[in-house]
């Protein structure tokens, strides 16, 4: 969530005083101020600047929320792609792997582990806290295109890959904002290239189109 001044020291401090249980407990912290004083090396103006710093998260996106639960496979570009597809936590919570999936950039790992985790009794309870204590649950759903380093760009991928499927990588180039294609023209931006690639590494060549090995593209548009 970027609370400012919270770091991983003061968090264990916050467990070991037995003042916070979990993230939700961060947001209730003001009824518990004077055991915040009491805490070594906290005064009065860090508590109060903590405070503030905690409550200036509440509007956050809801895209820095979803990242911010930990949900496994879930980074901040997963995330940002549930936010703008479902527009609330709660909507999100409501999906169907099936539904997940057909989301360009999210594969069946990413769908499974968003359903696992809303489905545990833990992140409801956690969910239900954050809520209570006024955290932002709501975005703006977006439909319009994807934008990202691709945009604009179609690009090509032959071969095999070590990271990616060919499902996996397409959606990757749809995530970055990019139009994936079965094929080569001069109207190609560049082609991917993994082992054993083809007739389609020859073409890219011979029309003078770009190519990508997978190291330099995860070096150009990554991390991943």
């Amino acid at each position: 969530m970027n609370i400012e001044g919270l770091g991983e020291a003061l968090v264990q401090s916050l467990l070991d005083d037995g003042l916070i249980e979990d993230a939700a407990d961060l947001y209730y912290l003001r009824e518990r101020r004077q055991a915040l004083m009491d805490l070594e090396r906290m005064g009065e103006k860090s508590v109060d600047n903590l405070l503030t710093a905690i409550d200036n998260t509440r509007q956050n996106p809801i895209e820095r929320l979803i990242f911010a639960l930990g949900i496994r496979h879930v980074g901040e570009r997963a995330a940002k792609l549930l936010a703008d597809h479902f527009g609330s936590v709660d909507a999100i919570a409501a999906a169907s792997a099936e539904e997940l999936q057909a989301i360009p950039g999210l594969g069946p790992k990413i769908a499974e582990s968003v359903v696992a985790y809303f489905r545990s009794p833990r992140a409801q309870a956690l969910l239900q806290k954050l809520k209570a204590a006024g955290v932002n649950m709501v975005g703006e759903k977006r439909t319009g295109p994807v934008e990202g380093p691709l945009a604009g760009q179609t690009v090509v991928v032959t071969g095999t890959l070590s990271r990616w499927g060919r499902k996996e990588i397409e959606a990757l180039i749809q995530q970055l904002g990019g139009k994936a294609s079965g094929s080569v023209s001069k109207k190609t931006s560049f082609v991917l290239a993994g082992e054993a690639a083809g007739s389609k590494l020859d073409k890219a060549r011979a029309l003078g189109v770009p190519v990508l090995s997978e190291e330099e593209f995860v070096e150009r548009y990554g991390p991943f």
